[in-house]
């Protein structure tokens, strides 16, 4: 009589689950960036919490990641947690692709839908989630390197600034400058070095690589423009330096002039308004950038239509880039959710 008493009660906690989501559950659902206390990161995750508002009480936008210069590990941890606390669905930017990949067999397991953004998952574990949304990460290396080949038609010497070394979005970027610069298509990211192809040569010690450690990414730019006087490029493939202004602002001072004349192309990508004020002072000859709002806002209602029975987005699903010069830095930026 017992089991058959404990039997009827948990049949009666299915129904109400049942009738609960038949009614419109409220389904938690995970944005997990690369790390915390990024000005990047905060604008999908205000694009999150747009979702969560207009949608009434069906979703909870939980924004959850590792701490300011967190690393995949970390990141790793932290969508484990979130899959053993059985969420509803989980977004994650892979800090580290390869170690992402392992982590979401388990959410794959679990049912637990996952969608990618701003970075994606190694091909090889591509099946573990849904969809990418999301920049075209390669198209942005392509139009820093168009910046780059304006001011410097006959070639130069180069220096890369990247994110993590297994970072997918950040290899991609790297590819798209190459390429472009050599006018050589590469088998895979992060594509093949520039030592001397269409008259592009990489100096020794780039790239380099800042985990996302933004006062380590404005010392890099600060040694290796001190060190190399006539360094023809400096292209970041995130706005890593240009994150503490005033920092970005001490260094890139010392070369204002080069960069106005053109004998130094300084391009970076990302368009926050904090990079654009940068730009406009004369301290970046353009920035090529993404729309990390719209990759927040449209995770959540992605999932809550993949939870809904609905079909699910197109993989992948691109947000677009915004291409900003001095010149129409009034009006290229697009997509911010303002």
């Amino acid at each position: 009589m017992k089991v058959l008493m404990i039997g009827v009660a948990a049949a009666a906690l299915l129904a109400t689950a049942v009738g609960a989501q038949a009614q419109g559950k409220k389904y938690s659902f995970a944005l997990v960036p690369k790390n915390m206390n990024n000005p990047f990161f905060d604008q999908a995750r205000d694009g999150c919490k747009k979702a969560e508002k207009e949608l009434q009480g069906a979703i909870e936008c939980v924004y959850i990641g590792p701490g300011e210069h967190g690393g995949g590990d970390e990141q790793v941890q932290v969508v484990n947690d979130l899959i053993t606390k059985r969420v509803d669905g989980i977004a994650v930017s892979p800090a580290n692709a390869a170690a992402m990949g392992r982590a979401l067999e388990a959410a794959k397991r679990a049912n637990i839908p996952v969608l990618t953004w701003d970075s994606d998952l190694l091909d090889k574990d591509k099946a573990l989630r849904i969809a990418y949304v999301g920049t075209y990460n390669y198209e942005i290396g392509v139009n820093l390197a168009k910046f780059v080949m304006g001011l410097k038609p006959n070639g130069g010497t180069i220096c890369i600034q990247s994110g993590g070394a297994a970072a997918a979005n950040h290899n991609e970027r790297m590819q798209g400058i190459r390429d472009t610069l050599s006018g050589k298509k590469s088998a895979a990211a992060p594509g093949d070095r520039l030592s001397g192809t269409n008259g592009w040569t990489e100096i020794d010690g780039c790239p380099l690589y800042t985990d996302d450690d933004f006062p380590r990414a404005v010392q890099q730019m600060e040694d290796i423009l001190g060190k190399n006087a006539t360094l023809d490029a400096f292209v970041p493939t995130g706005g890593f330096p240009q994150f503490i202004p005033q920092a970005y602002r001490r260094v890139a001072e010392k070369y204002k002039e080069r960069i106005a004349n053109g004998s130094l192309a300084l391009v970076v990508a990302d368009t926050l308004p904090v990079q654009m004020d940068l730009m406009k002072a004369g301290l970046s000859k353009g920035q090529v950038g993404q729309r990390p709002f719209e990759m927040g806002y449209k995770t959540m209602l992605f999932l809550k239509d993949i939870k809904d029975g609905k079909a699910p987005p197109k993989d992948p699903t691109y947000t677009g880039l915004d291409v900003c010069t001095p010149q129409n830095a009034a009006t290229c930026i697009g997509g911010s959710g303002s």
